[in-house]
């Protein structure tokens, strides 16, 4: 019986497993030229695209993301600005109420009776007080007009009138103070506007 040489087997294995190896190769790359002759993309053609399509997907998710903390924001300010100002219409009337009593004293300061004008005055007087506190504890506060520049965004010009004293533009008389809410004006003050001194 003839015996090869263990040598000569492992050297026969090892050149078997090369050729193997080599046309394992070979395939996948004529399969890979194959695919590219077709117009088909190659395995990693196909891996950059799916990471592409990953990081576009990635993207989108942020940005739906974003918006939606976006729209939860401005829900959450426009709820609170309604929570707010809900009692606008409430305070407007008050403000009615209130511009009343300051027309009672008027009335009570220019009647002839002194004792009982003075009593009056002071009732309503109190009065008028504590309805400024009220307002107050609730963000109302009467807008400054008397001698101030006129402002179309808290001052309604019902007329203009010429001033010696008072430079043009500038507030000569307040006929109803005007009030805001916070930062939002629930009227404006309606004023008389000085036009300077007329003497030019």
């Amino acid at each position: 019986m003839n015996e090869q040489p263990k040598e000569e087997l492992q050297s026969d294995d090892e050149t078997l497993e090369g050729q193997v190896e080599t046309s394992v190769e070979n395939e996948a790359a004529s399969t890979d030229e194959a695919f590219a002759e077709a117009g088909e993309e190659t395995r990693d053609e196909e891996m950059i695209r799916l990471r592409g399509e990953v990081d576009e997907a990635n993207k989108r998710v942020l940005q739906a993301q974003a918006e939606a903390e976006n729209f939860r924001k401005r829900m959450r300010r426009d709820t609170e600005d309604q929570l707010k100002f809900a009692s606008m219409p409430l305070v407007n009337d008050i403000l009615q109420v209130r511009d009343n009593l300051l027309r009672a004293i008027e009335a009570a300061s220019a009647a002839g009776d002194a004792e009982s004008s003075a009593g009056l005055s002071e009732g309503v007087s109190m009065v008028c007080k504590q309805l400024d506190d009220v307002l107050a504890k609730h963000g109302i506060k009467e807008i400054p007009a008397q001698g101030e520049l006129f402002d179309p965004n808290f001052h309604e010009a019902i007329s203009q009138m010429p001033h010696p004293e008072i430079a043009s533009g500038m507030v000569a008389h307040v006929a109803t103070p005007g009030f805001q809410m916070h930062e939002r004006v629930v009227r404006p003050a309606q004023v008389v506007v000085s036009t300077g001194d007329g003497s030019a």
